[in-house]
């Protein structure tokens, strides 16, 4: 193996572990917004107050997925 293998290897670990961040994401965001369904569903007259609670849920679930993506694309090409 080369020196540039041997660099490259932990690189591609680290980049692939960050971007287990992204299926979390998933995750969550799916979560919000089965919750919101459910709520919805018991009290219509939450509807307004509940919706906005599920865009604040769904920036803040979509804000880790974008960390872990810079997180990776740091690892790769940053240092």
């Amino acid at each position: 193996m080369s020196q540039l293998d041997l660099n490259l290897i932990p690189k591609l670990i680290g980049g692939g572990l960050s971007t287990i961040a992204m299926a979390g994401s998933g995750a969550g965001i799916g979560i919000v917004f089965g919750a919101l369904i459910l709520g919805v569903s018991y009290n219509h007259t939450l509807k307004d107050q509940l919706f906005i609670y599920a865009i604040l849920g769904f920036a803040l679930s979509e804000a880790v997925a974008l960390f872990g993506l810079m997180m990776a694309f740091l690892i790769l090409y940053g240092f």
